[in-house]
């Protein structure tokens, strides 16, 4: 008996330290997933709807590269430090590190994985990654504005593109009225917990790295819903939080992101979630692996300046394939700062300009390498209109576009967004015109992907 008793205290004590420690306890409740329709800068897929979840545990801290290399002993991160967060792992490279965790520590693993398909024992007590709901409400800390400060977010409280504050675009000629000014950007990830942790005490929720959540990405049920945990189905996984290229209108506690499970992101990472959340098995699968040898390819591009139309006669030099400027009618003005204010009004009322010309059998098409500068850390809405134009199903999208530091942005999930069910590789990001390095850059890209 008394020895009982001594498992059960060591128990007890454990699981204090676990909490203190590393981990937050969160106290399940009700709330508003989502954001309400004035906020500005959402996306149409944050409809606001009520979810009720369990008590559960999460990280204070992303995983840090020591953290990872401990047990994977692998350190992929584009930049590194043994305290910054890991990025550059796929979501099942985080999966597979929850079991590794929960192995190391005598815990029954939280995942059977079979290839591309996993399979959430939800009575397992090990480590996870939180679900997207999960996410948002420790995220939120029981706040409901834009961000879990309650004010507009600047550099010296999250690591982001801090250039861009919140509602910079439609400010930037006029930054005497945003509530937060432009700062520092760093232009890489930093020692997680750099910043104040938000009222649950959790560091790095905006910024820094997004964290791959459990949920396949799809739109959300308006119903209210009790735990949530997505589809079992679809082609892209959900990440949240915004990375440290990222403009503040991407970091919103609301703000979803989403990418192909196997996808390598320098801009993502994760943290760990504890907690069962029922009884029974989940089983989810999001692939896109296909075959692209042999596939018929079309280039098309929209340019301004001219640097993404280089990239694009860069590709088509090496490649011989058919090529089509994505021409918006009217045109974009050829004035700098005019531009700028039509390029972020577009964006604001995602718009959808009208394209001057169609491309011929687009359906013969298996391969579609599409081009674009990255405007306000997002693509430029012709392409949006040019995506809707056509039908994307089964296609494989290979992005590439033009940056001024920012590479990708949040481009690549706003094309996973309004093409669902195309195949999207690895992209290729040109810093303005590339340079000498272009020709070499567009050989390395072409063969880590045409295969």
């Amino acid at each position: 008996m008394r020895a009982i008793l001594i498992l059960v205290t060591l128990l007890f004590y454990a699981s204090s330290a676990f909490a203190a420690d590393d981990f937050v306890f969160v106290k399940g409740g009700k709330f508003l997933m989502g954001s309400p329709a004035s906020e500005n800068w959402r996306s149409d897929d944050e409809l606001q709807h009520e979810v009720t979840l369990n008590d559960f545990y999460i990280s204070r801290y992303e995983v840090t590269q020591a953290e990872y290399e401990s047990l994977m002993h692998d350190n992929p991160s584009t930049f590194p430090g043994a305290n910054n967060p890991v990025d550059n792992v796929t979501w099942l490279e985080a999966v597979r590190f929850c079991n590794a965790k929960s192995e190391s520590e005598g815990l029954p693993p939280v995942y059977k994985i079979e290839g591309s398909k996993v399979t959430w024992d939800l009575s397992a007590d090990g480590y996870r990654l939180p679900t997207e709901a999960e996410w948002e409400y420790a995220c939120r800390a029981g706040t409901t504005t834009p961000f879990n400060l309650e004010h507009s977010i600047g550099a010296d409280e999250a690591n982001f593109y801090g250039h861009y504050p919140y509602e910079i675009e439609e400010n930037y000629f006029s930054q005497q009225k945003l509530s937060t000014k432009p700062g520092i950007y760093r232009a890489e990830t930093i020692k997680v917990g750099s910043f104040t942790p938000n009222k649950l005490g959790l560091y790095d929720m905006h910024g820094n790295v997004g964290e791959w959540c459990w949920d396949i990405y799809a739109a959300y049920d308006k119903n209210a819903s009790t735990n949530p945990t997505g589809p079992t189905t679809g082609t892209r996984r959900v990440n949240r939080g915004g990375g440290w290229n990222d403009f503040a209108k991407n970091m919103r506690s609301a703000y979803r992101a989403a990418a192909p499970q196997e996808r390598k992101l320098y801009n993502v990472g994760f943290r760990l979630a504890r907690g069962s959340i029922g009884t029974g098995l989940i089983s989810s699968q999001a692939t896109q692996q296909t075959s692209r040898e042999g596939k018929k390819i079309l280039i098309a591009y929209f340019t301004w300046s001219g640097n993404t139309q280089g990239i694009a006669y860069e590709i088509h030099n090496q490649t011989g394939a058919d090529i089509f400027e994505i021409v918006p009618e009217p045109a974009y003005s050829e004035n700098y700062n005019r531009v700028l204010r039509e390029a972020q009004r577009d964006q604001r009322r995602q718009a959808r300009p009208k394209i001057k010309s169609r491309v011929k059998n687009f359906d013969d098409y298996d391969i579609i390498m599409l081009g674009y500068p990255n405007w306000w850390a997002s693509i430029p809405m012709p392409i949006a209109s040019f995506l809707e134009q056509y039908n994307f199903d089964g296609k494989i999208i290979m992005p590439f576009c033009s940056h001024g530091g920012g590479r990708f942005g949040q481009t690549l999930t706003a094309i996973a967004k309004l093409a669902p069910k195309a195949i999207i590789t690895e992209g290729l990001s040109v810093h303005y015109s590339g340079g000498g390095a272009l020709k070499r850059d567009v050989t390395k890209w072409l063969e880590g992907n045409l295969r």
